[in-house]
């Protein structure tokens, strides 16, 4: 992601504030030692008329994928932790809307790499739970408060 000029990095910026979305959420996963996976996701959206410009996106950023999906909206997803951390440092400096999301899934995904336990995890999932009122989300299910009954059940932390 080097090769973007100050220009380029400020015009992405703006379209991810415009068009874009930072979120991070918590899903089942029973194969994870904390029964539940944290998934980071950094997306722009665009109608499928002008998905050629989010293919140029992709090919100038060398990674990421891109989706359609039924309702005539393409998305460019970042989903790898490595993109996610080199797209924050970035465009954070330029961001104004998205800001916020941008530096708390920079802690998530630093935090993230240093869970040795479950009161460690729980830590990243009251940060995950942030994000609701970040991002108005009205669908998000799993909160901490899941994980820890979760956590207490299956004995891998004390009551």
């Amino acid at each position: 992601m080097n090769s973007f000029s100050e220009v380029e990095k400020a015009y992405i910026a703006g379209f991810l504030d415009g068009d874009g979305s930072v979120y991070v959420k918590l899903t089942k996963n029973k194969s994870y030692k904390f029964r539940y996976q944290v998934s980071a996701y950094i997306s722009f959206y665009q109608s499928q008329i002008k998905n050629q410009f989010l293919e140029e996106i992709q090919k100038k950023f060398g990674c990421g994928y891109l989706r359609k999906r039924k309702d005539g909206i393409s998305e460019f997803i970042l989903g790898d932790e490595k993109s996610q951390i080199e797209f924050i440092e970035m465009v954070l400096p330029y961001s104004k809307l998205k800001k916020k999301q941008l530096k708390l899934m920079g802690k998530i995904l630093k935090y993230k790499k240093e869970v040795k336990n479950a009161d460690d995890f729980l830590k990243i999932c009251a940060l995950v739970d942030e994000y609701r009122l970040l991002n108005y989300s009205k669908k998000r299910k799993i909160l901490t408060k899941e994980v820890k009954k979760t956590l207490r059940k299956e004995g891998l932390i004390t009551p």
